[in-house]
């Protein structure tokens, strides 16, 4: 054997994504190689030992030191590494370094390792049960002020807002949520989520890495009961949930209403917004690529102006149009029927189905009145709810692929809207002319 050959790497540095003090990130791994005609033993070891933010996994062994580990000839060993970081003073993030040495004879060599850090405020679930665990945040005529100083971490389930309490969220706050956490608007509770285009807020799981973009439902849903006070969402976006947002009454309707402005909901695994027993106005947003519907409308009164609802979703079979609505709500052997009415103007509804809006009418005892005025659908069918729209015309979106839905100059949504909605700018600040664009972007 000779004490100076070297051994092989898949890689020579292993990098993580922004990672929150306490909590642990995913496990990256990489492997060695003993590129060698004979057998070799190594030894292994952290250089920053126990007191290293890192922790490595030898062979299926945990530890910070290994000693005389065997790589047979021609063969490889897998390592893998994790990182917790713990918390500190700092508001930005920050830089976490060690290496794993490897030991062969003679021949000293390292992988490099990698982290960015950050602090957080961390809300973690500590009373409920089962799924539905929760931390109140604002009890009672309580006030939450979530500012922009630093990220907020949901851990263990929903932070919930109590009845006639109030959640408040600044321009710029990022809200990142773990595994089955989520945010929970109880009924009677309010929440003021009013960003800027300049400050967006962001709601989005706490896996950071860019392997998990496309790794649907990281965390649960925004869900909000009745109320009679208006909850507002501005400049939001809303990405890779179980369910964007979830907005129904859990006894009875009420008058307040769910606003969106210039919001964007998109890589959920089930729905964008599911709406039950509610009342929804929305303008300027963009909701795609999600797993179910985009919106998926039972009972309630809803109001739609300049929205894009694209859907291309392309992680499973999708069989449910972009937009579905009706005037029943099944839950388990519970049915219910109730007046809806759906009024979509100035909007593109589009996607790989050959049908991408559905209605359903249950029974005579209430009604369904859906309206689309003005508005690019894909759709076989001609229906007398369609006024003045475009069918089953390409609207020529910049990228599908990239979700950039942006159009171009040749897209029939231009100067195909109705104008005199008061909505005056799309979803970026563009201001719209006296001939507006169809969907959330003005060309």
């Amino acid at each position: 054997m000779d004490e100076n050959s070297k051994l092989s790497f898949s890689t020579d540095r292993v990098s993580f994504d922004t990672v929150f003090t306490t909590v642990g990130s995913m496990t990256q791994n990489f492997r060695v190689y003993n590129p060698h005609n004979y057998d070799v033993k190594i030894d292994v070891m952290l250089a920053g030992g126990r007191a290293s933010a890192f922790s490595i996994n030898v062979d299926g062994q945990s530890g910070t030191s290994f000693t005389d580990v065997e790589i047979p000839a021609r063969d490889s060993l897998f390592i893998h590494v994790k990182v917790n970081v713990n918390p500190n003073d700092q508001t930005l993030p920050f830089l976490i370094t060690d290496s794993v040495i490897f030991r062969h004879g003679k021949t000293v060599q390292d992988v490099d390792l990698l982290a960015y850090g950050q602090n957080a405020h961390f809300i973690v679930a500590d009373e409920g049960s089962g799924s539905l665990r929760y931390k109140i945040i604002a009890h009672e005529h309580e006030v939450a002020h979530w500012t922009n100083d630093l990220p907020y971490v949901i851990y263990g389930g929903y932070a919930a807002v109590d009845s006639l309490g109030t959640l408040i969220i600044d321009p710029g706050t990022k809200v990142y949520f773990h595994t089955g956490a989520g945010i929970w608007v109880y009924r009677f509770g309010n929440i003021q989520a009013v960003g800027t285009k300049e400050e967006p807020i962001i709601f989005r799981g706490d896996r950071t890495s860019s392997w998990f973009d496309t790794d649907y439902a990281q965390w649960d849903r925004i869900w909000i009961n009745e109320s009679d006070i208006d909850n507002h969402f501005e400049f939001v976006e809303i990405k890779n949930a179980f369910i964007g947002l979830q907005v129904e009454a859990l006894s009875e309707m009420r008058s307040g209403r769910t606003i969106l402005k210039n919001c964007t909901i998109h890589n959920t695994y089930n729905s964008g917004i599911l709406a039950r027993a509610t009342r929804i106005t929305a303008e300027n947003c963009q909701i795609s690529n999600n797993g179910v519907c985009g919106l998926q409308l039972h009972i309630g009164d809803y109001d739609f102006k300049h929205l894009t609802v694209a859907n291309y979703f392309s992680q499973s079979a999708r069989k449910n149009p972009a937009v579905y609505a009706s005037n029943l709500y099944e839950s388990g052997s519970y049915a219910y029927v109730g007046d809806t009415r759906a009024a979509f103007t100035n909007c593109i509804i589009y996607g790989m189905l050959t049908d991408e809006v559905g209605l359903y009418q249950s029974g005579s005892e209430t009604t369904l009145t859906a309206t689309f005025e003005n508005c690019l659908i894909r759709n076989t069918q001609e229906l007398s709810s369609f006024v003045n729209c475009i069918r089953n015309q390409d609207p020529q979106f910049t990228n599908n692929t990239n979700q950039e839905y942006t159009l171009r100059s040749n897209s029939p949504a231009i100067n195909a809207g109705k104008p005199g909605t008061g909505v005056t700018t799309d979803i970026t600040g563009t201001p719209r002319d006296a001939t507006p664009d169809i969907g959330a972007f003005e060309y």
